[in-house]
């Protein structure tokens, strides 16, 4: 190992001496929780003796615009619990203005909403909770938060109602113990907790227990404590069967394959192990009602990399799929499924026969992940494989961990079936993430190593990430060396069979003006850099830079931002050859280098607004030749219903003559419309000229129970442009290539 890695211990050390703290939020933020007397029934109207009895949070304070100041428009709230459930309340002044962008379940994420959240950290340990969330048309939203961040990844039930009246909303939520894991103690049973609003009409954020300005609303880090004055119920068994039945059709042109009609019956179980311990089981899963991937124009000259959308994999999904670095992951689920056609030379999909998933606490320190899935063939070349990830989690100090992973892929064969000498690829890593009390410190270090029948040089990974933030100052700093030959098969490396090392590092300053003729505009400006060097190591030889020496960036009090990049430099040294249209035209040749130039800019509008608008783009030098690229994005909010909305990108790109010069298109119209709160429908038309592909994904899904659905799926490819196929066979623009209709009703069953 180079010197780089010997610089491990010391950081260690030293973000051990940073993150072994107390957050003062405990101490002061505080409420306590008491046993209902009575019966609370669920109607928004809070007139139960209880609702009154029952402690009242202090009022809350801002995070956005300012935070230094009590929120405008204040908000209540209370919790009470009987043995089968907790339940909060809160009444939320405001006039009936309200922001929403749709009524369905599980509504985005981001600013243009008005809403209410809170999140439980069950177990105190400040990196994981239970998220909710309502809008004031009473539309509902769980899922889990890890650290900083919340995903719609978990499902369960939970039920509210939502009063409206012309000076306040008022909500009544119930979430049943079973819903929730946590342990019971025979002493203090405390839980950390914390309230946020976002109020559109004002384009204010606030929250109970305080978070400063510029770190996120869902911040584990700044909760306060909810203190039981009588111990909460045990949970309780909590065993759910989700099973479904599917049927439809299907036809292939391109392939010449006719119609030929599908079905499939299979399921999904949850068993709650332990209070803090869930056990998922698949059978024959089906993932037809899954949305469709957004397309974007690949002008790189390496993999893409999309995120995971299929339910089974998305609970706990950091006890997976959070190791190593955004580049080097040594489990990626969306590889489970995908097989090679050793004839055809591409990737195809393969049957996932059944899986088992054991995910959650031990107890408050130990974290604990299991995963086993078995794949089947498809048409005698994909094989099956078995996939398996075994990771463990020790919580040390206030936030941080200590980790442990292992995956592995087999491959099954038949006796005379040796196509591939990789008969499994296993990883074993270490990793320790170090964050610190208040927020400020994110750090990670791993090492991974690849093992194979085939011993092979340099089969390993490590990295240390660097992240410091304060409402003022944001640095960030990496360094990570891929060996030669780090391949995960069940893993994401953008770039395979390189030894490399990486250093990106920036740097952000930002400025909140006190004038107040400024500030009525403008919450704060400000002014950063970053660099990025990739260097190959056996020979130190550079193979890409880029360099931005001024990012300036306003964010306005509408919630509006504007970031631009007057001037940033790119070099690249082609380690083989390369078609910067990726169009398929001439190529630049292998051991080349390009240094070019580029201004970069991006607007996010105030998304409070019915219509806004969004916009990328760059223009200036590329390789050899030009480019002008812009992507923007319009959308317009039918309130409550749904959305409208049109990405577009367009690059133009310009190489000197004899290489390709082209114009490359890709238009994604959607809408989403919510015709009620169980009845939804969205369609997304994606024209890409680049992949000459035109798609139409259509999706009806009706919730006629909780967490019980209806679906009809209707997807359908067209050539974009006239073709000839490999098989002299000609389309015409616009001539469909395949098309499916899937009909998929799934039931969930509490035993």
């Amino acid at each position: 190992m180079s010197r780089p890695i010997y610089l491990f211990p010391f950081l260690l050390f030293v973000t051990n001496v940073i993150c072994y703290s107390q957050t003062p939020n405990e101490q002061k933020f505080q409420i306590h929780i008491k046993k209902a007397v009575g019966k609370i029934t669920l109607d928004g109207l809070l007139n139960e003796a209880d609702w009154q009895n029952a402690e009242c949070t202090t009022p809350f304070l801002q995070q956005f615009p300012y935070d230094t100041a009590v929120a405008t428009q204040q908000t209540q709230t209370r919790l009470t619990f009987d043995n089968e459930a907790i339940y909060v309340s809160y009444v939320v002044t405001q006039p009936r203005k309200y922001a929403v962008q749709s009524l369905k379940r599980d509504f985005p994420h981001g600013g243009g909403i008005d809403l209410i959240a809170f999140n439980f950290d069950t177990f105190k340990d400040k990196q994981n909770a239970f998220h909710f969330a309502v809008n004031p048309y009473g539309a509902m939203r769980e899922g889990l938060a890890v650290r900083d961040a919340v995903t719609n990844d978990w499902d369960n039930k939970w039920d509210c109602k939502v009063k409206n009246y012309d000076d306040k909303w008022v909500v009544e939520a119930r979430i049943p113990f079973k819903t929730l894991r946590y342990k019971v103690s025979t002493g203090v049973n405390e839980w950390n907790v914390n309230f946020y609003r976002n109020n559109l009409l004002l384009n204010e954020r606030s929250c109970w227990a305080q978070i400063p300005r510029g770190f996120p609303m869902n911040s584990l880090a700044f909760s306060g404590v909810l203190i039981w004055d009588t111990p909460p119920p045990q949970p309780g068994v909590n065993i759910s069967l989700i099973p479904y039945l599917s049927t439809g059709g299907m036809v292939d042109y391109e392939k010449t394959h006719p119609w030929s009609m599908t079905r499939g019956v299979g399921g999904d179980a949850k068993v709650a192990i332990t209070s803090g311990l869930n056990l998922d089981l698949t059978f024959n899963p089906d993932f037809a009602q899954v949305d469709v991937d957004q397309q974007v124009t690949n002008l790189s000259r390496f993999e893409l990399f999309f995120p995971e959308r299929r339910q089974f994999f998305l609970e706990n999904s950091d006890l997976f799929g959070g190791f190593g670095s955004t580049r080097m992951n040594p489990f990626f689920s969306r590889r489970i499924g995908i097989g090679r056609d050793t004839i055809k030379n591409e990737n195809t999909t393969v049957p996932i026969l059944a899986g088992a998933r054991l995910s959650g606490k031990l107890d408050n320190n130990w974290r604990l992940g299991l995963l086993m899935i078995q794949t089947g063939r498809k048409d005698n070349v994909a094989v099956a494989a078995n996939y398996g990830v075994f990771s463990l989690q020790r919580k040390i100090f206030t936030r941080s961990a200590v980790s442990f992973i292992l995956t592995n892929k087999h491959n099954f064969f038949e006796q005379n079936d040796r196509r591939n000498s990789d008969v499994f690829n296993r990883i074993a890593g270490l990793e320790y993430n170090a964050a610190s009390s208040n927020g400020y410190w994110n750090n990670k270090f791993f090492y991974h190593r690849v093992f194979s029948p085939i011993a092979r040089n340099e089969p390993y990974a490590a990295g240390a990430i660097l992240n410091y933030g304060t409402p003022k100052l944001m640095v960030e700093a990496m360094i990570t060396r891929q060996g030669e030959n780090y391949r995960p098969d069940v893993g994401f490396v953008q770039r395979i069979g390189q030894g490399l090392w990486r250093t990106p590092a920036g740097v952000q300053y930002t400025l909140f003006p006190s004038n107040p003729r400024i500030n009525r505009v403008i919450n704060s400006w400000g002014i950063g850099n970053d660099i990025d060097f990739t260097i190959r190591a056996n020979d130190t030889k550079t193979l890409d830079w880029d360099f931005t020496p001024i990012l300036g960036f306003v964010r306005f009090r509408n919630n509006a931002t504007l970031r631009v990049s007057p001037i940033r430099f790119d070099y690249t040294y082609l380690f083989s050859a390369f078609d910067p249209t990726n169009t398929g035209g001439k190529v630049l040749e292998a051991g080349t280098e390009y240094t070019y130039r580029s201004t970069r800019f991006s607007y996010f509008d105030n998304h409070a607004k019915r219509f806004y608008v969004d916009v990328t783009g760059q223009f200036g030098e590329y390789f050899n030749g030009k480019i002008t690229s812009i992507t923007p994005t319009l959308t317009y909010r039918f309130q409550p219903l749904g959305l409208f909305s049109l990405i577009s990108t367009y690059n133009r790109i310009r190489l000197p003559k004899g290489y390709n010069s082209t114009d490359l298109l890709l238009i994604t119209p959607r809408i989403d419309l919510t015709f009620s709160k169980s009845l939804f429908f969205s369609s997304q038309f994606q024209y890409n000229n680049q992949i000459n592909n035109v798609n139409l994904y259509t999706r009806l899904q009706w919730r006629f129970k909780p967490v019980s659905d209806l679906f009809i799926v209707y997807t359908d490819n067209y050539f974009a442009q006239d073709t000839y196929t490999a098989e002299s066979r000609y389309f015409n623009a616009f001539q469909s290539k395949n098309r499916a209709l899937v009909v998929k009703l799934t039931y969930w069953l509490n035993v």
